[in-house]
């Protein structure tokens, strides 16, 4: 048992016990690759969603959460301080270097990816 749980901290995906045929062995191969290739894919997309984070100014950065907790730029402006219009223009900014086409996608992105952060008002 000890190995067995040392063997899946270290990545294993399946245990085949002897005797296998080629085919049960084949199906393991396959539901790892598959896993190993989704798994380069989420590593992937997190590294552009962190490219594409460090784009952000430090104010971009600040009005994110506000935004992506779904706050209308009149809130976001009075909680931070700004105008309405300035709110605005950041948020623009945010989707375009987030490239986040719609703001369902940078909520997506922003949750998925862990760039949500806590703000104490909210």
């Amino acid at each position: 048992m000890p190995s067995s749980v040392h063997a899946m901290k270290a990545g294993a995906t399946e245990f085949l016990l002897k005797p296998f045929d080629d085919q049960e062995l084949l199906r393991a191969i396959d539901a790892a690759i598959v896993q190993d290739r989704e798994a380069r894919l989420k590593r992937a997309e997190m590294a552009e969603s962190r490219r594409r984070y460090a784009l952000l100014t430090p104010r971009e950065r600040e009005v994110l959460p506000f935004v992506v907790t779904g706050l209308l730029n009149k809130q976001t402006a009075a909680e931070l301080g700004n105008s309405e219009i300035t709110i605005q223009a950041h948020r623009q900014q945010i989707r375009r270097k987030m490239a986040a086409s719609w703001l369902a996608d940078l909520v997506k992105m922003a949750g998925s990816r862990g760039f949500l952060m806590t703000i104490g008002s909210i």
